[in-house]
């Protein structure tokens, strides 16, 4: 398996947490934050929003830094790119089904109804 792949997988595999995402969410609308303040939006233990964290780092989502005596999270949205690029194929499938279905429901619209009830 190639790098990139496996660089893939763990964004992936990152993403599936909801907890995980939602720390995402929180660095990207709040922007750094220590590690004590990101854990106050969960109840959980610490160990247990620790490892998150560490998933999140491995999958390159967040960057640590020490800031004096506390470690200050960041997201780093790059690899998320990685995630757009490989979900538009799937984007562009669904847009072009959805279009066809549409055309077809403005075809049926305008084919007039027949007195005898047959389509």
């Amino acid at each position: 398996m190639d790098t990139r792949r496996i660089s893939e997988d763990r964004i992936f595999a990152a993403l599936a947490s909801p907890v995980r995402r939602e720390v995402l969410r929180l660095l990207r609308e709040e922007g750094p934050q220590p590690v004590q303040q990101l854990a106050g939006h969960f109840a959980m233990a610490r160990p247990s929003f620790s490892e998150h964290l560490r998933v999140l780092r491995e999958a390159g989502l967040v960057t640590e830094r020490k800031v004096g005596r506390q470690r200050l999270y960041e997201l780093e949205a790059v690899p998320l790119n990685e995630v757009q690029q490989w979900l538009n194929p799937f984007e562009r499938f669904w847009r072009d089904r959805l279009s066809g279905l549409c055309d077809l429901l403005d075809r049926m619209d305008d084919e007039p109804d027949r007195p005898d009830g047959e389509p």
